[in-house]
């Protein structure tokens, strides 16, 4: 396990875990349609507020599947089921892209125009609730941990940073995201949120295959027990 880790910088683990942050963000699904309607409804912090709500519970569930994968700790000890999880993984998120890529997230809009904006903390909280209504993003992230190596049994610092990098990702997303659409607001429709939502199906879709290719590679290369398992960023 220690030759395996001292592969594994800190900054690495910080990039990776801000990665995942910004793939469980921006799926488009209820929360995305909820943050588009809120910003342009009501204006970009609201909208980053609702943003935040969503972090707030994705990180409840990254904590959740991280510790539940500390469990499997002999599995990540070696390298080739490293390999085997990290195929599992891009797999998974290959079908979370196609899902993505052929679902309308605009078909049960739920919010209605309402008079008042209400406060932020408000739409933070309603945010959460509605992404925490949704344990589903337990496989993306058990997905997720195992395509990028995430999961560092026995470094409880390095794993903080890692998580500490989810949550940079996710506001991140959430910022940027907002800000586009406040600045295109004449131009979103439906059509648009569609498109979006195609568009980072496919990015996600490129992603695992990049990953699944260069994984499969490494799977069926000579095998060397001198070197430790292979890095995603690496590949």
């Amino acid at each position: 396990m220690d030759l395996w880790y001292n592969s594994v910088s800190i900054f690495e683990l910080l990039l990776k875990g801000m990665a995942i942050g910004v793939l469980a963000s921006c799926l488009m699904g209820p929360i995305g349609i909820l943050c588009i309607q809120r910003t342009l409804n009501k204006g970009r912090w609201y909208g980053f507020a609702t943003g935040i709500g969503a972090t707030v519970s994705d990180f409840f569930y990254a904590v959740i599947t991280g510790f539940g994968m500390s469990f499997v700790a002999p599995l990540i000890e070696d390298a080739e089921n490293m390999k085997w999880m990290k195929i599992i993984g891009a797999v998974t998120l290959f079908i979370f892209g196609i899902i993505s890529y052929f679902s309308n997230p605009t078909k049960n809009k739920k919010e209605r125009a309402r008079n008042g904006k209400g406060t932020y903390w408000y739409n933070g909280w309603t945010s959460f609730l509605v992404t925490l209504s949704n344990p589903a993003i337990i496989l993306l992230f058990t997905a997720a941990f195992a395509m990028f190596a995430f999961v560092v049994p026995e470094h409880p610092f390095e794993v903080c940073v890692g998580f500490l990098g989810i949550i940079i990702g996710a506001l991140l997303w959430w910022f940027a995201f907002t800000f586009a659409i406040d600045k295109l607001r004449d131009r979103f429709s439906d059509h648009t949120i569609i498109l979006i939502n195609r568009v980072m199906g496919i990015i996600v879709v490129l992603l695992s295959l990049y990953i699944l290719i260069g994984t499969c590679t490494d799977f069926y290369s000579l095998p060397d027990t001198s070197l430790p398992a292979h890095n995603i960023l690496d590949a």
